[in-house]
């Protein structure tokens, strides 16, 4: 019986060892993008990942670089990081854990008029100037369904990140456009930090007619090689789910589904 227990004892002993041997777990994240990261770790994204890497055990490190084009060459494929939070299902290049949100473009307008639009031919688009994100020189996917119902001459760009990336929720509430095609997590994060006038509806339906996508599942990213790491984040997902859950519902960003993860 001592034997056994001193067996237990040991195998105890060395868990602990290892745990406390363990390699931080790096997470690559933009410093200033919130709602999702931002250095004082204040985004839903920072939170969720230091949910998970104490599930996992390890100490959670940030890894801080600018989510630009360029940024999985020059970053996260040359190992500076070991996970990527708020990667799109299925996106190139990289293994994606299973879904922990699922998150659409919400159309922004102003209170004030009563007005929820949810469609891109709702005859409501055909007066004033609409707000649509940038990302980098390009205009974000909502263009392409704006674009073929002739609102191209009234589209107007913002900021996607940084400090300027609450500027387009900001712009319908005091009337420098009529309306906005955002992001849900920023818009919904930004309308309810700020106070602002502004009614939110998620774009009806799941994509546009020709394939573009306009709803998505978010993921974290972990290199290909690595199923192991893929796999032990897919069950911290599971377990974790109601508190990550909790965290978004606190960030007030809307969840298109059934609001459990993107599943």
């Amino acid at each position: 019986m001592c034997s056994r227990f001193l067996s237990i004892a040991v195998a105890l002993l060395f868990a602990t060892i290892c745990a406390a041997h363990a390699a931080p777990l790096r997470i690559c994240a933009d410093p200033d993008n919130l709602p999702f990261s931002n250095r004082a770790e204040q985004g839903f994204d920072n939170r969720i990942a230091i949910l998970i890497a104490h599930e996992l055990r390890r100490e959670p490190q940030f890894v801080w670089a600018r989510s630009r084009r360029g940024f999985l060459r020059e970053q996260f494929d040359k190992g500076a990081c070991d996970l990527l939070m708020g990667v799109p299902q299925g996106m190139r290049g990289v293994a994606s854990s299973s879904p922990y949100y699922r998150s659409s473009y919400v159309f922004v307008t102003p209170a004030r008029t009563h007005v929820q639009i949810t469609r891109f031919d709702d005859p409501n688009l055909n007066s004033g100037r609409i707000g649509l994100q940038v990302l980098e020189e390009d205009y974000a996917p909502p263009s392409l369904p704006l674009i073929r119902y002739g609102h191209a001459g009234q589209l107007v760009g913002f900021d996607a990140f940084g400090q300027r990336s609450e500027d387009i929720v900001k712009a319908v509430a005091d009337g420098r456009v009529a309306c906005a095609v955002v992001w849900g997590p920023l818009a919904g994060y930004f309308a309810k930090r700020d106070h602002l006038p502004v009614t939110i509806a998620p774009v009806s339906g799941g994509a546009d007619t020709s394939g573009v996508p306009l709803a998505y599942s978010m993921t974290i990213a972990v290199h290909r090689r690595d199923a192991e790491l893929r796999e032990q984040i897919d069950r911290a997902i599971t377990s974790l789910q109601p508190r990550i859950n909790a965290i978004l519902a606190r960030y007030s960003i809307p969840r298109d589904g059934d609001g459990k993860g993107g599943r």
